[in-house]
C-alpha cells in the first residue's frame, strides 16, 4: 500500500514542501528512508517504530520504504517523524488517508509516542498558507507559534495516540482564545543616562532614521548604557517585521515555548571572542548568526577593535544589503539582516588616550594597531560617529533628571511615520534603508545647502559614500524637526556626527 503525507523542511528562513511517501511491500521487516536524509532523519525509523507501539498500534511486519520528495533536497532535523508515522499508519489502515488530505504534519516523536516541538514552525505555517492547505498538525508547544499566521487552521496533539483518536473521531481539542504572546521586554529607561546630551541626541537621530552609529570615548562615559537603552526608544515591530523576526528566532531555537509573535525589537551583544560564523551565520547546516538574530533591532559590538579584523569585515555585506547569503556545495540560503549597528570603542588599548586625569600607557605603535582594526571602508558605512566626553563629577549628585524613554520614543515614532509615508511604495521604511536616488528626490535640498555639504566633503576629504550618508542623516534630522526639505541647520548637525572623519582630516592637516 502507498500513502502520501504532506510535510515540510526549513531552508534558510523559508519552509520547503516535502512529500513523505510511505510504501509497504513483501520482504524482510525493515524500514528504508531515501531522499537525501541526514543522520537525524535516518534515526527517525527507531523513534517511529517505538512511538507506534507505545500508542497501542501495530507496526507492519513488512518492508517499509519511505521516500522524501523532492529527492534532491537535503533533509535534516526531526521535522519528519510525525508525518512518517502517519504514513505508516495509513498503510496499516489505522488512519484514513482522507482524514489527512490537505493537512501538513510536522513534529518530533519521543519513544513513548509524545509529540515534541521542532524549530521553524512559523515558516512552515506560512508555507501551508501559501500552498492553500487546510492547516498544520503539530504539538501543543508549537501551536501558538503556528497560529500567528492569519487564516491558517492549527490542530494539535500531545501524543501520537491522541492524534490517531482525534483523526478517527473528528473531535479535536478546542484551541485557546487568543494565543499567549511573550511579555514585552522591559528596557532600561533613557533618563538613567546622565549628561552626554550630544550623544543622546545622536542616538535619537539614529533611532529615528535606522542609522548605524559608533561611539568613542574613555571608559565609563556611558557608551554601553546608551546602547542598551536604544531598543526602548525604537517603535514596536510591524506585523511583517514581527513575522520575520519570530521566524529567525524560531529557526535558531531561541523562541520561548508557547510563544506567539515577538513584538519587542531584539538586542544582540556578541562577545568579541566570537567567530565569523557566529556573527554572520553559517556552519555545515547553515544557521542564522548574530546579524540575523538582530534583524529588526540592534546589534551592539562593545569594544569593537577587540574583535578580529577578519570578523569585523564580514559585516560589510549585511550592512550594505540587509541580508546574508551563505553558499554551500548543496544549497545556497539567505538570512535577513537589516539591523542597527551600534559600536563602542576606546581611544586606545588602555582606554585613556587624551584623558587629563589618567595617563595613557600605550605606545604609538599600539595605538596605531588598535585604530587600524576598524577599517576605513567599514567606518565609512557607519552613518553617525560621535565621541563622548568624561562626565563632570557634579553630575553624579542626586537622581537623574533626563527625558524618559516614552518621551523620546514618541518623537522617534513620529519621524518614522513621516518616512513610512514617504517610502510607503518601496520595500523600505527609513532613510537608512531607502535607495539613495529616492532619498535625493523625496528629501531635496536647495542648491546653496548642497554647496555647503560639498564644501565640507572637500575640506574633510570624505568619500562619495560619506556624502550620501550625511544626506540621509540630515533627512532624518529634518524629519525630527517636521520639515519636508533638508535645510542648512540639518546639514550642519549631520556633519557634527562625522567625528572620526573630522579628526582624521585635522590630523592630516
Amino acid at each position: 500500500m502507498l500513502a502520501k503525507i504532506e510535510s515540510a523542511a526549513v531552508v534558510g528562513v523559508e519552509g520547503q514542501r516535502v512529500d513523505v511517501e510511505v510504501q509497504t511491500s513483501q520482504g524482510l521487516p525493515q524500514m528504508d528512508i531515501v531522499g537525501l536524509p541526514e543522520m537525524s532523519v535516518r534515526e527517525s525509523r527507531v523513534r517511529v517504530r517505538s512511538a507506534i507501539r507505545h500508542a497501542g498500534l501495530r507496526f507492519p511486519k513488512a518492508r517499509v520504504i519511505v521516500n522524501l520528495a523532492p529527492a534532491d533536497l537535503r533533509k535534516e532535523g526531526t521535522y519528519l517523524d510525525l508525518p512518517i508515522a502517519l504514513g505508516v499508519l495509513v498503510c496499516t489502515e489505522d488512519v484514513r488517508a482522507d482524514d489527512l488530505r490537505g493537512w501538513l504534519a510536522v513534529g518530533e516523536l519521543a519513544l513513548s509516542g509524545q509529540v515534541r516541538p521542532v524549530r521553524g514552525v512559523l515558516a512552515i505555517a506560512e508555507l501551508a498558507q501559501g500552498l492553500g492547505l487546510k492547516g498544520v498538525i503539530c504539538c501543543p508547544a508549537n501551536a501558538t507559534e503556528a497560529r500567528a499566521v492569519p487564516g491558517i487552521d492549527v490542530r494539535e496533539a500531545a501524543t501520537l495516540a491522541d492524534l490517531v483518536a482525534a483523526l478517527r473521531s473528528g473531535d479535536w481539542p478546542t484551541p485557546p482564545v487568543g494565543g499567549a504572546s511573550p511579555k514585552k521586554s522591559i528596557h532600561p529607561c533613557w533618563s538613567d543616562v546622565r549628561g552626554q546630551e550630544v550623544a543622546k541626541r545622536a542616538m535619537e537621530v539614529a533611532a529615528a532614521g535606522g542609522h548605524n552609529i559608533v561611539m568613542g570615548g574613555t571608559p565609563g562615559t556611558g557608551k554601553t548604557m546608551l546602547a542598551r537603552r536604544l531598543p526602548g526608544i525604537l517603535p514596536e515591530l510591524t506585523q511583517a517585521e514581527a513575522l520575520t523576526v519570530t521566524k529567525v528566532h524560531s529557526i535558531a531555537g531561541l523562541l520561548p515555548r508557547d510563544a506567539g509573535l515577538l513584538r519587542s525589537r531584539p538586542f544582540r551583544a556578541p562577545h568579541h571572542t566570537g567567530s565569523a560564523t557566529s556573527l554572520v551565520g553559517g556552519g555545515g547546516i547553515p544557521r542564522p548568526g548574530e546579524v540575523s538574530l538582530a534583524h529588526g533591532g540592534v546589534l551592539f559590538l562593545d569594544e569593537v577593535p577587540e574583535f578580529p579584523r577578519s570578523v569585523i569585515e564580514t559585516l560589510r555585506q549585511p550592512i550594505e544589503d540587509g541580508f546574508v547569503t551563505i553558499a554551500r556545495s548543496r544549497q545556497v540560503v539567505r538570512f535577513p539582516s537589516r539591523f542597527m549597528l551600534v559600536a563602542a570603542l576606546n581611544p586606545c588599548p588602555c582606554g585613556w588616550a587624551g584623558s587629563s586625569v589618567h595617563p595613557c600607557r600605550c605606545t604609538d605603535v599600539q595605538r596605531q594597531r588598535y585604530e587600524n582594526r576598524l577599517s576605513g571602508p567599514l567606518l565609512d558605512r557607519i552613518d553617525i560617529q560621535v565621541e563622548l566626553e568624561p562626565l563632570p563629577p557634579a553630575l553624579l549628585r542626586g537622581r537623574a533628571q533626563g527625558e524618559r524613554s516614552q518621551v523620546v520614543r514618541q518623537r522617534v515614532v513620529q519621524a518614522r511615520a513621516r518616512q513610512q509615508a514617504r517610502y510607503g511604495d518601496l520595500n523600505a521604511s527609513t532613510n537608512a534603508a531607502a535607495p539613495m536616488a529616492v532619498v535625493r528626490k523625496r528629501c531635496p535640498m536647495k542648491p546653496e545647502v548642497h554647496d555647503t555639504l560639498l564644501q565640507a566633503i572637500g575640506r574633510f576629504g570624505l568619500s562619495p559614500r560619506a556624502h550620501d550618508r550625511i544626506w540621509r542623516v540630515a533627512a532624518t534630522v529634518a524629519d525630527l524637526d517636521g520639515s519636508d526639505t533638508v535645510a542648512i541647520q540639518h546639514i550642519a548637525e549631520a556633519l557634527q556626527y562625522r567625528r572620526f572623519d573630522r579628526k582624521a582630516a585635522a590630523y592630516v592637516a
